[in-house]
């Protein structure tokens, strides 16, 4: 039998396995410090750990104590309190060593115990509150993409990968190393002899030595290839992490007065997975939002969630103002456009009809994907019939509905499900 210990260690010498078994046994409060963080997070930052912290009475271990058992009788001189078959509390236990600074309070307190969370952590508890968080969390995984890329030459290759000025140049340089020596000896040798024949007879020995020394280099010379196999070169090309494009988040809330807390919440937890989706499949994102009543503002992520501002509903001018945005900033063809609408459906009859013909006309042949979230817990609005018309004739306009935060993920995995994004 083989007994394996795990001793790796996590930073400043602590145990891995310890930490886990940690995070197990106090997995309710941990993630109950999740949910605390996430409220005050922002959608950008919702990705990095965290410091959380647990009330020590939570983490308390039980312990025994010893003391004296059985029935037994004792005398207690001077009594003045107790008689013959009273029964006697049993005395408190422990000394005096407490913990904290005097005060006026005869309590004492302990600080909470704090520690942190790393990003994988994080995330597992943010994904683990609903019916399918492995499915979520695989959707959410990172895409990558890769490109060829040249990377200098190789000696070994297929033909049509050659690369002919290369290999030419290697070539030439070397017959000029291979043949140097014998190209300088038959310069000065043509040399010598047109000396030569200037003062001495054609049959003379010298004459003849030196023809034939000529003779022997230029055979030489001639016999060096002009092209050999080890001078050819063909082109290297590697597979490399291709960088993937930009992308830029609308984010479109209804702030109306029938949209209270609780569905702005859901609407929240909605944008921060998309958020994260797409952080996921590209380098670079902008998100930008837009919040809306009768009228349309782009605003800071604070002010998107927690304004009080409210009124009426005419969803129409998010989307003007959607469009206007996307022409003045992001028109160009590197930006892929992502829009995420939460609304609780409810809006003026006439501006319904306005919306559909914005989206098909304007919005819907310049975005990536579309997806309509109604937060709502009755029958689908108004907005909801008129949108269901622009699904029938685009494919990347999605909408689904949420009546509870249990239905999030499950919608948002359906939203985004890889075969849908690769579409």
């Amino acid at each position: 039998m083989a007994y394996l210990i795990d001793r790796r260690v996590q930073g400043k010498n602590k145990s891995a396995i310890n930490r886990d078994r940690f995070l197990r046994r106090y997995k309710g409060q941990v993630k109950q410090a999740v949910e605390r963080a996430v409220k005050g997070r922002s959608i950008t930052d919702i990705e990095n750990g965290e410091k959380v912290s647990i009330p020590v009475k939570d983490i308390g271990e039980p312990g025994f104590g010893h003391a004296r058992g059985g029935i037994w009788e004792t005398v207690n001189p001077g009594n003045e309190r107790y008689q013959k078959g009273d029964r006697v509390a049993r005395p408190k236990g422990g000394g005096g060593a407490g913990k904290g600074k005097a005060g006026n309070s005869e309590q004492t307190s302990e600080d909470d115990f704090m520690f942190e969370l790393s990003r994988d952590e994080f995330m597992n508890y943010f994904f683990e509150d609903l019916e399918l968080p492995n499915m979520v969390k695989t959707q959410l995984a990172s895409t990558t993409d890769f490109k060829h890329q040249r990377a200098g030459y190789n000696m070994s290759g297929t033909t049509s990968n050659i690369h002919v000025l290369r290999s030419l140049r290697g070539a030439l340089g070397r017959r000029i190393a291979v043949g140097g020596t014998s190209r300088r000896r038959l310069k000065m040798a043509e040399a010598e002899l047109a000396e030569l024949k200037l003062v001495a007879h054609d049959d003379d020995v010298r004459i003849l030595a030196l023809e034939k020394e000529i003779h022997h280099l230029r055979v030489r010379l001639l016999a060096i290839p002009f092209i050999d196999p080890f001078d050819l070169r063909y082109s290297n090309r590697i597979r490399v992490p291709k960088p993937t494009s930009q992308a830029v988040m609308f984010c479109l809330l209804d702030v109306s007065g029938s949209m209270d807390q609780a569905k702005k919440d859901m609407s929240k937890r909605f944008f921060i997975l998309l958020y994260l989706f797409l952080t996921r499949a590209y380098e670079k994102i902008d998100v930008v939002f837009i919040r809306h009543h009768t009228q349309a503002a782009e605003v800071n992520e604070n002010d998107f969630f927690n304004s009080r501002e409210s009124g009426g509903t005419v969803v129409s001018s998010a989307l003007n103002l959607l469009s206007k945005v996307m022409e003045e900033r992001y028109a160009s063809s590197d930006w892929n456009v992502y829009v995420a609408q939460a609304s609780d459906g409810d809006n003026w009859d006439n501006d319904s009809v306005v919306c559909r013909d914005l989206l098909l006309n304007t919005i819907m042949p310049a975005v990536q994907y579309y997806a309509y979230i109604e937060v709502t817990e009755g029958q689908p609005q108004n907005l909801w019939e008129e949108y269901k018309q622009v699904q029938a004739q685009c494919r990347h306009f999605a909408m689904q509905k949420i009546e509870s935060p249990a239905d999030i993920y499950p919608v948002f995995r359906e939203l985004f499900k890889k075969q849908q994004v690769q579409s």
